[in-house]
């Protein structure tokens, strides 16, 4: 018997629920964000090509650690500077199954001083809140799929 795909009205294949484009959802990656933001992080949705998301977190000296654009089951981070690979976060053990707090807290508790970051034990306090991205136009800008 023939397998049925699913097809949109149009008669496109529907990649919803196919698990065809891996990485950190969009929904997931905007949540985190604000998650991030919440505790005073300096963080913002990163779109790191066609249905490609991840998390944005500058950095001192003109660094930005980019979190989990690769589409690689595991949470990992590149840190770039104009451009240019300066460091990374190896794959943290285990993150294939982390919930969205767990995600929050792995990126707070990453200490990028050395070329090869490294998890600190505990988490620095938190800082105060900073707005979330989008304003007053976030539900406009983002075609009011977001709650």
């Amino acid at each position: 018997m023939l397998e049925r795909r699913k097809r949109s009205a149009g008669g496109q294949r529907s990649l919803k629920n196919d698990h065809y484009l891996p990485g950190m959802d969009e929904f997931v990656a905007r949540r985190v964000t604000d998650a991030l933001r919440d505790r005073g992080v300096n963080a913002h949705l990163l779109r790191a090509g066609a249905g490609q998301f991840g998390v944005r977190v500058p950095l001192p000296g003109g660094r930005e650690a980019e979190w989990d654009t690769d589409g690689t089951a595991g949470l990992e981070a590149q840190v770039m500077r104009d451009g240019m690979l300066v460091g990374y976060v190896p794959q943290i053990e285990g993150s294939e199954g982390f919930s969205e707090p767990q995600i929050v807290d792995a990126i707070v508790r990453t200490d990028y001083d050395q070329p090869i970051a490294r998890q600190r034990a505990v988490a620095p306090p938190p800082g105060p809140a900073l707005t979330r991205e989008g304003g007053v136009f976030r539900r406009f800008l983002g075609g009011f799929r977001y709650e």
